[in-house]
């Protein structure tokens, strides 16, 4: 199994700080950097929108990857990739055209991910594997930062993870709730990819040392 990835989530970052902070975690070896984009009605919360992405797209190399939380994603997948999104996550149950806006990410050019609460049945994203590039488990109800990772994404991860390999899809299995060093193990062994993980490494002193620890946690 290769190393994971690890996506800081910028939600909980020091926005006074933004690009500072984004260049210490990229200095430590993060590959990713999540966004979450929230609209206040699809979950309750509103977090950012299209100028943090593009001020995030000028402050790293490393791959943005925005995650939407928001109603009807299909029209706003152009904007975001314009801001500079390299992959572009949708949730299955923020709009009933679920297959019309993977489209529309697909057709910006940017990578293509589809997102599910944690009670939205699996079946959705098994459909949806040959159109995608990540498929995301949800450990927490989407909304807000720093809640405690539910231990059902274990299973299902594990039942995730089976139905990818089964199909031989490429996807990769990313999960975001709740991720420190006392679940990056576990969820690790369950077949995640790539772990968002927010207030455990921006909510640190040291966010650089915070990766790190989540990166021997993961491995051990």
């Amino acid at each position: 199994m290769s190393a994971p990835v690890f996506a800081p989530s910028v939600l909980a970052a020091d926005l006074g700080h933004l690009a500072e902070q984004v260049a210490a975690v990229e200095a430590a070896g993060a590959e990713w950097i999540h966004v979450d984009v929230m609209d206040g009605h699809f979950v309750p919360n509103l977090s950012f929108g299209v100028p943090v992405v593009a001020a995030v797209r000028r402050a790293t190399r490393c791959l943005v990857d925005v995650h939407l939380m928001i109603e009807a994603p299909e029209r706003w997948a152009a904007a975001y990739a314009d801001a500079g999104a390299d992959l572009v996550t949708v949730h299955a149950e923020a709009t009933p055209h679920v297959h019309r806006a993977l489209a529309a990410v697909r057709e910006t050019g940017a990578k293509v991910g589809l997102a599910v609460n944690p009670l939205t049945p699996l079946a959705l994203l098994e459909e949806a594997l040959p159109e995608l590039d990540l498929a995301l488990v949800m450990s927490v109800d989407p909304g807000f930062g720093g809640q405690r990772f539910l231990p059902s994404a274990l299973r299902r991860l594990e039942r995730l993870r089976a139905l990818r390999d089964a199909s031989q899809s490429p996807a990769l299995l990313q999960v975001d709730g709740g991720i420190d060093v006392t679940t990056a193990g576990p969820v690790r062994r369950a077949g995640a990819d790539v772990l968002v993980a927010g207030s455990a490494v921006f909510g640190a002193a040291d966010p650089a040392v915070a990766l790190a620890d989540l990166r021997r946690a993961a491995a051990g």
